[in-house]
């Protein structure tokens, strides 16, 4: 790892910031990185200079640049091809599976499957990031034997939808066909269950409002829920973000929302043009919901834009830097990075 004093000027920022994100559970609720080894080969083992396309859509995350950048841990997303049949789904969904577990044991212990808190504890004591398996698109396992109770053991987190609607339920994406399908049908409510059963997050990220209500309604209210690459509407009202009454629903089961690292999901007009439009956002979730509601959910390698100072996984610390010129504390620094996130993960999966 190189010197605390040499990231600092690479970076442009405080030597304090680099000591935090070296000093935090820095985990990050949602990365795409899975994808680009699917689409060409791209090697997340292997250190890479920068994004594609400078920082555009893909390359974002390697994971030498996530050492640097002090990235301990991270909600490794498995993504569904929703214009697969159900049947091409679930077994292109296992082809994956057998794929991520290879990039794993390939890494030679520097990757490290971890279900629940006291696994990534252990694999934080033996220096490994910690990967925390989740699925976009729940809708992989519409033709699973069992639905959800087919899905592997190390996943922790399902999103239920993603840009489509599903016989899931409805898409929040402009993208969405017209289709008779409003909030959650009943096969999605019953994957809310089946995923309660297995102790496994639900994620409300990219679906509908009504939908949003309709999981609310079956969730097991002892568990908390997670929306984990959002922005706000209290900030830039958007498709994508989340009202005030979503913040405090997600709060309130003691599940916290991560930020999108997303340009177009969160820059105001007349507002910061950096990494501090993501500060913003984060800061009305504080606000409305709590400090203990508010995480990092960056979608880097998702095929987004970030923000121009925040182009790689090498750059995390210029986002507590954003945080240390707005006067966060370092407790609320924290939190944010990942304190929030593991307190959740310890009520699910001790």
């Amino acid at each position: 790892m190189p010197p605390v004093a040499e990231v600092a000027t690479r970076l442009g920022v405080s030597r304090e910031a680099v000591e935090i994100c070296r000093d935090s559970e820095l985990i990050d609720l949602h990365i795409d990185t899975f994808i680009p080894p699917r689409l060409w080969g791209y090697d997340p083992l292997k250190r890479h200079r920068r994004a594609l396309g400078g920082r555009s859509f893909f390359g974002h995350l390697d994971l030498p640049r996530m050492g640097d950048g002090g990235l301990s841990g991270a909600m490794w997303s498995i993504t569904t091809n929703p214009f697969r049949g159900a049947s091409a789904r679930w077994r292109v969904f296992q082809k994956n599976w057998r794929g991520f577990q290879r990039l794993v044991q390939r890494s030679a212990g520097q990757l490290e499957l971890t279900p629940d808190l006291a696994g990534y504890r252990a694999a934080r004591a033996r220096g490994a990031h910690a990967v925390l398996l989740s699925v976009q698109g729940a809708n992989a396992f519409e033709a699973a034997p069992g639905g959800i109770r087919a899905a592997p053991e190390e996943l922790v987190r399902a999103t239920l939808v993603h840009l489509t609607t599903s016989r899931l339920g409805e898409t929040n994406s402009p993208l969405r066909k017209a289709s008779r399908i409003r909030g959650l049908t009943p096969t999605g409510r019953t994957f809310v269950e089946q995923l309660n059963e297995r102790r496994i997050f639900v994620d409300l990220a990219h679906i509908h409002p009504r939908g949003f209500r309709d999981a609310l309604e079956v969730h097991d209210r002892t568990q908390p829920l997670l929306a984990t690459h959002c922005g706000v509407d209290g900030v830039l009202p958007h498709w994508r973000n989340l009202d005030d009454g979503e913040l405090k629903q997600v709060a309130d089961t003691g599940g916290v929302v991560g930020i999108i690292f997303a340009v177009n999901f969160l820059r105001r007009r007349g507002g910061p043009v950096d990494g501090a439009m993501i500060v913003e956002h984060m800061e009305h979730v504080r606000r409305v919901a709590g400090d203990d509601a508010v995480a990092v959910g960056s979608d880097y390698d998702g095929a987004i834009v970030p923000p121009r100072d925040l182009a790689g996984g090498e750059t995390y610390p210029r986002l507590v830097q954003h945080m240390l010129d707005r006067r966060w504390s370092h407790e609320q620094i924290q939190k944010c990075l990942g304190d929030n996130f593991l307190r959740a993960l310890g009520m699910l999966r001790p």
